[in-house]
């Protein structure tokens, strides 16, 4: 038995709604930028949401050989592009590694959509002899970002895919952290990346009513919190995060960014689609999470919160978090970035998680925008604040909840 290793960040990688990189995206969140804008990708005149938070001034061949592009989804363009900065960020082009102890566990919750829909679309339009791309199979497959990035670097230990809704990339992050803890590997590249703004994924949110139609004013139109929020912005991009154990770190000269401390999973057991009403999963994944990393609740200095801007699922969450964290949330600061982020689905937990990261790294804390009538209904006080604030962050948590009652939380800490 290997006695457990400490689990440590070497390397960010990220392309958002709000840029295409780490920095970029993190100096557009503190400036309180939204991501948000008209759809761009297909005319969307029809629909009842016609805006989305996609990429911005991005084409995959300025990263990526025409092959690869050519024979990958857009989710797995988004993991090789965020996974390459990450891997270079952790210093590791010209590393000596055992690639049998480092491997990929990678996030999706919905896969190469966008690929599905062109190739049944495209079958149905043929009045010939059927004709699919030879890549459609493999273009579509949840896991083909960990085949891919392993591919990429060679990498030969543990290789999967994490699928747990809009929860994903959380749950890879727990996934990675146990492996190393556990002695399994020495490195892991772990987050999570979403290619969902498509025509039919656009229109099945819509019908599910889960959909801001904020169509006149798609910059405010993601208001966590606020008592006139009407559903999420459909976003889109990835997060990539290197951990590895601390022995391994140090034994190569890597900076460190941060550690992974404790992680919670839960099933809310209650409905397909919508959160229990008194957040009794979340709270409890919550309170797992603290215990693992061995901290009570008032040692938090900032919670990242899941937050999508749904009615039910803000105030189930903010139930969750009076009921975990009670008369120490006058000293902890709440932030819900995707009000400028719009939600990730799968990928959302890997980009909150380097958003923690990053709080705790420069003891910055974004913003939360269009916050400008807090709902009386929540049973805590949602005063976020409006501009970046300095504050020193020694534990950040970070959330995430999906369809199925899935839940994940994320402990990070300083080094």
């Amino acid at each position: 038995m290997h006695s457990p290793q400490r689990v440590v960040i070497t390397g960010l990688g990220a392309l958002s709604p709000l840029g295409n990189s780490v920095e970029e995206s993190w100096k557009n969140l503190l400036a309180g930028k939204s991501g948000a804008a008209p759809l761009t990708r297909f005319n969307a005149d029809k629909f009842k949401t016609r805006f989305a938070c996609e990429l911005k001034s991005f084409s995959a061949e300025d990263y990526l050989d025409r092959k690869t592009v050519r024979t990958n989804d857009r989710f797995t363009q988004y993991a090789l592009i965020a996974g390459r900065e990450a891997w270079q960020h952790a210093g590791l082009e010209n590393a000596a590694l055992n690639r049998r102890r480092c491997g990929v566990i990678w996030a999706s919750g919905n896969g190469g959509v966008g690929t599905f829909e062109e190739e049944v679309r495209d079958y149905y339009l043929q009045d010939q002899q059927p004709r699919f791309n030879p890549y459609f199979i493999p273009k579509t497959l949840l896991d083909s970002p960990s085949g891919a990035l392993a591919l990429t670097f060679g990498l030969q230990g543990v290789n999967f895919g994490a699928v747990a809704a809009c929860a994903a990339a959380n749950t890879a992050i727990i996934q990675a952290m146990n492996y190393i803890s556990q002695g399994k590997a020495d490195l892991i590249i772990c987050g999570g990346s979403e290619a969902p703004i498509t025509p039919a994924w656009l229109g099945g949110f819509s019908s599910l009513k889960a959909l801001s139609t904020r169509n006149d004013s798609p910059l405010t139109a993601s208001r966590p919190l606020d008592a006139g929020r009407d559903g999420f912005v459909l976003g889109e991009g990835a997060g990539a995060l290197i951990l590895e154990s601390y022995p391994h770190a140090v034994s190569r000269g890597a900076c460190i960014y941060g550690e992974v401390l404790g992680g919670g999973i839960s099933a809310d057991a209650y409905h397909a689609t919508a959160t229990h009403p008194e957040g009794e999963g979340a709270a409890f994944c919550m309170q797992s999470a603290l215990e693992e990393a061995n901290l009570d609740p008032g040692a938090i200095g900032y919670i990242n919160l899941h937050a999508t801007s749904t009615p039910l699922g803000d105030l189930s969450e903010m139930k969750a978090v009076n009921n975990v964290f009670g008369d120490h949330l006058a000293d902890i600061t709440l932030g819900a970035t995707k009000s400028m982020t719009g939600h990730l689905l799968g990928a959302a937990g890997a980009l909150e998680a380097i958003i923690c990261v990053k709080a705790i790294q420069t003891g910055w804390i974004p913003p939360t925008i269009n916050l400008e009538n807090p709902d009386n209904a929540l049973p805590v006080s949602c005063q976020l604040p409006a501009k970046a604030i300095r504050k020193e962050v020694k534990y950040a948590l970070s959330n995430n909840f999906g369809f199925g009652g899935h839940n994940a939380a994320v402990v990070f800490g300083a080094v």
